[in-house]
């Protein structure tokens, strides 16, 4: 219940919340001021242009929100003029959704926003397929567009001017949560009445949604100049605390064990569920600090960790004194503290002047941590080849555009012809996987908004209410949009249905045709990405494993240098870190992608799913070690003691060459030298390299096999 209650609370205070009542004001607002001069069908038009505008408007650094929204403007009202004096004549329109098409879809070589400025050209060149108009209201109605645009960026730019922190502390927020949640799964795996399969495969689920939010906020964070440059009190705790997330999330990663022989060997001695309970515990810790920055909100610390600790402690000595060895669980006493200290530097976010005293880094190091797009026509041109997934995405959303077109056209009675149009826009996804997802939602979502629709336009006759009713489905269709696909089109569908109700549209033949072209539009994208260039996630894993290869080889020789004394810097060293959580992150998403394809197009499912717990295992186990440490003070071990690792980086190495036929010996990372010298070790050191050591050895094994079944496919 109390969980239930913490996740409302989430959402209330989220960015999805807040951007979707702020757009729906933004898209409704000219509509309303205007119908009360008797200009609907004008406010209509400027909201138009206001939601194509929208679109671009996605999370992110202001700068990327400014210029995406600028060149959204222009483009769309552009399109706007072109398809006003094209649509007279079918076969100019038909042309022009041929060359739009491909031309916009293509803009996703250029990265996200990019990618929502194409769909919103077209989106506007679909809404305006069918009016028909004078060479002069083509005009009037396009620099209506124009002001929507205009309008809804200048709004959306004195709200980042009012408020410029606020969408930072929620996504922090929420990255907090999604940690949270995180190490509520890690700590199922402590229960000995849980199932550890299943965990692991929610904990790889999970994994991609925190990696996402850190992405997220790492862009947001790092490529603001508000933020970096002469940044206020807010601007240096948000930054350092990301910074302490960044650090937290490390050391959950760093705690992985041999999960069944705990339970074979301490199942009986309930210690491994007060464990289960303790990282609970923490878990929750987070999520009330994580909800607290996300609400602006003070707060004061309310789970104290150091009491329960020295009762485990004194349980798993007792276990000693009978006999039994306690070694394993006095590591994970040890994960527990650390993990308690990282929870509790959280807190300097809410303590004055603790966390600003921390020294920020210089814009070019933070540059370091985020990806840079390049806008040039060189890429645009570099991609006109069929090995270009974007350039055979757009091949295909041509085809079926046109396809969608001729239908409507010629085949469909329908009024509302564009819908077709608008379905395939939206469903076709670069991959079949994703296509395929898009179709089950958006068809019965449809179903269910319709029948929400019907019973509304039904049994309501109230125009106010009705119209309290719009603005509800809009901020819920806005607040969904990026968050769940098929709760926004439940809330778009009735939107829909009493709008034109209101306007003097029949709303049962809407329905029917809403219904009607929406089937036949998820049936030419179902039909388009399995016959047309089809790409298969499962034929691009190799790729992603040989990322997460590069970067647990780099996170090793990070390692290597840390225990030989010829440690590179700490950003170095949290650079590396990044790398592997991404690449690890964007395997297991594809991996995801892959169980929705066809059970034929998928190849060696059960050994890469190996090939990602043994990855899992590597990284965790190299964390821990690195945690273990202080980088900044490193260590000295002998030779002997690190040729684990340097064998280690040695198999590694070897399975690269086996999945990248390009890369050669010399390509790879050089392994670090290991410097002889007599240092007192600490005994665990030694057993935790050889474990590696093992791990790095079955890491080969399954490329191996993997490598073998991929020649014999062939």
């Amino acid at each position: 219940m109390m969980e239930k209650r913490q996740n409302i609370q989430y959402f209330l205070f989220s960015q999805y919340l807040a951007d979707g009542i702020r757009i729906t004001l933004e898209i409704i607002l000219p509509a309303v001021i205007l119908a009360q001069f008797g200009k609907l069908d004008v406010g209509l038009i400027i909201s138009t242009g206001a939601f194509a505008v929208s679109l671009t408007d996605a999370p992110g650094p202001i700068e990327h929100k400014r210029n995406g929204m600028l060149y959204c403007i222009l483009c769309t009202f552009l399109i706007a003029l072109v398809t006003g004096f094209c649509n007279t004549n079918i076969y100019l329109l038909g042309l022009l959704i041929l060359l739009c098409s491909f031309f916009f879809t293509m803009f996703s070589v250029f990265g996200n926003r990019a990618a929502s400025l194409g769909t919103a050209v077209l989106l506007i060149l679909v809404l305006r397929m069918d009016k028909i108009a004078t060479p002069l209201e083509v005009v009037y109605d396009s620099l209506l567009i124009l002001c929507g645009g205009i309008w809804y960026m200048l709004v959306a730019l004195l709200f980042f001017k009012l408020y410029p922190y606020r969408p930072a502390q929620r996504l922090l927020g929420y990255c907090l949560h999604e940690t949270a949640r995180f190490l509520k799964i890690k700590s199922a795996l402590y229960n000995i009445n849980t199932n550890i399969d299943e965990e692991y495969k929610k904990l790889v689920a999970q994994q991609v949604v925190v990696n996402e939010k850190q992405d997220d906020l790492r862009e947001l964070l790092y490529k603001t100049r508000e933020l970096i440059k002469e940044p206020t009190d807010t601007g240096k705790l948000l930054m350092v605390t990301f910074a302490d997330v960044m650090d937290l999330y490390e050391n959950i990663m760093a705690t992985w064990y041999d999960y069944a022989l705990l339970r074979q060997r301490f199942g009986n001695s309930n210690i491994l569920g007060d464990v289960s309970i303790i990282l609970q515990d923490i878990a929750d810790e987070i999520d009330r600090i994580g909800l607290a920055i996300q609400s602006n909100q003070p707060y004061k610390k309310q789970y104290e960790l150091l009491p329960v600790l020295d009762i485990l402690k004194t349980r798993i000595d007792a276990m000693e004194d009978s006999g039994n060895s306690n070694l394993v669980l006095k590591k994970i006493l040890v994960n527990l503290r650390n993990l308690g200290e990282k929870t509790d530097e959280l807190m300097n976010y809410f303590r004055a002047g603790t966390a600003v005293k921390r020294k920020l880094r210089s814009d070019i190091e933070y540059s370091k941590f985020v990806s840079h797009q390049v806008i040039s026509k060189n890429v645009f041109i570099n991609n006109l080849v069929l090995d270009s997934a974007v350039f055979r995405h757009s091949l295909r959303m041509m085809i079926t555009c046109v396809a969608g077109f001729i239908i409507a056209k010629f085949f469909s009675n329908t009024n509302h012809s564009y819908w077709i149009l608008l379905t395939i826009i939206v469903i076709l996804k670069p991959g079949f996987s994703l296509t395929r997802q898009r179709n089950f939602e958006r068809f019965f979502g449809t179903i269910a908004g319709g029948l929400i629709g019907l019973l509304i336009v039904y049994f309501v006759h109230d125009r106010t209410v009705l119209f309290v009713l719009i603005i509800f489905f809009m901020i819920g269709t806005y607040t969904f949009i990026r968050v769940n696909y098929i709760v926004m089109v439940i809330f778009t569908t009735p939107y829909i249905l009493i709008l034109l109700n209101l306007l003097g549209v029949g709303f049962i033949n809407a329905t029917e045709e809403r219904l009607l072209d929406t089937a036949i539009g998820s049936v030419l994208s179902l039909m388009a990405s399995y016959l047309l260039f089809p790409h298969w996630e499962s034929t691009q894993l190799e790729n992603y494993m040989v990322n997460v290869l590069k970067a647990n080889v780099d996170y090793l020789n990070q390692l290597a240098q840390l225990f030989s004394g010829t440690a590179n810097s700490l950003l170095e060293y949290k650079l590396v870190r990044k790398e592997l959580y991404i690449s690890t992150a964007n395997l297991s998403a594809a991996f995801l992608r892959t169980l929705s394809e066809p059970k034929s197009k998928q190849r060696n499912s059960k050994e890469i799913y190996e090939f990602m717990v043994l990855n899992h295992v590597l990284s965790s186990n190299i964390a821990s070690l690195s945690a273990s440490k202080e980088i900044s003070r490193p260590g000295l071990y002998t030779k002997e003691v690190l040729l684990p690792l340097k064998k280690s980086i040695s198999v590694l190495d070897q399975s690269l060459l086996q999945l990248d036929n390009t890369s050669s010996k010399e390509e790879l990372a050089p392994t670090t030298t290991l410097h002889t010298t007599n240092y007192k070790i600490d005994h665990q050191v030694p057993e935790q390299l050889n474990f590696i050591y093992k791990v790095s050895c079955d890491i080969g094994k399954i490329t191996d096999k993997i490598v073998k079944k991929n020649i014999i496919a062939v």
